[in-house]
């Protein structure tokens, strides 16, 4: 289920060694795949996938874990990377979010995912070729359009301005609003649909 390369997926020319920016993620992933963690790359990785590429200072990622067994993730990330703070454990466990840094200091965000919503991006996850013999599992634009709604901050907009733009043509745009609408109604806030609206047309 995780192994179709999907749509736009091309290898990206990064000469005899890997792009510095997929290094961090590629990490995470080995890890992950060694553990057999269901997971996918949310943040600026799949972004550099279906959006307009920009330069990215972070790794971020769903961790499929469901609700009352983080620990066992936990523990295994901890196992493999230094967190960003003393008590990076038990900030997880209780907010559902791990702050990591990669070997070479690459700060790595991996979000303990348990909704029906990440359930369902971890699903549709692709393969996105980086480099040769070289992919990361990302999101897709869909799913990545929903996470930078919901999220709402500056650079999220700038974000899905660039998908939308990249992809026009190509979004079920329909699965977005099925799975967004949802979200936006657990926090009651209409002002991030009327601004995606906008965007979409």
């Amino acid at each position: 289920m995780f192994l179709r390369v999907h749509r736009s997926a091309k290898p990206l020319r990064t000469g005899a060694s890997l792009n510095p920016i997929f290094a961090a993620p590629l990490e995470v992933q080995r890890v992950c795949e060694a553990a057999a963690f269901p997971f996918c790359f949310i943040g600026g990785v799949a972004v550099q996938r279906w959006g307009e590429p920009r330069l990215t200072a972070d790794v971020d990622l769903t961790l499929l874990t469901g609700f009352g067994n983080e620990a066992p993730f936990v523990d295994r990330l901890l196992a493999s990377f230094v967190g960003r703070m003393a008590d990076a454990r038990t900030f997880a466990l209780e907010h559902r979010t791990l702050l990591l840094r990669s070997s070479e200091g690459i700060a790595i965000d991996v979000s303990l995912g348990a909704m029906p919503f990440e359930e369902a991006s971890v699903a549709r996850a692709t393969m996105f070729a980086v480099s040769t013999g070289v992919s990361l599992r990302t999101c897709s634009a869909e799913d990545l359009i929903v996470h930078k709604t919901f999220a709402a901050r500056d650079k999220d907009w700038l974000d899905v301005r660039g998908i939308v733009k990249r992809q026009r043509g190509k979004l079920d745009v329909e699965l977005v609003w099925r799975e967004l609408l949802p979200l936006l109604a657990l926090i009651d806030d209409s002002e991030r649909e009327t601004r995606l609206r906008a965007i979409l047309v």
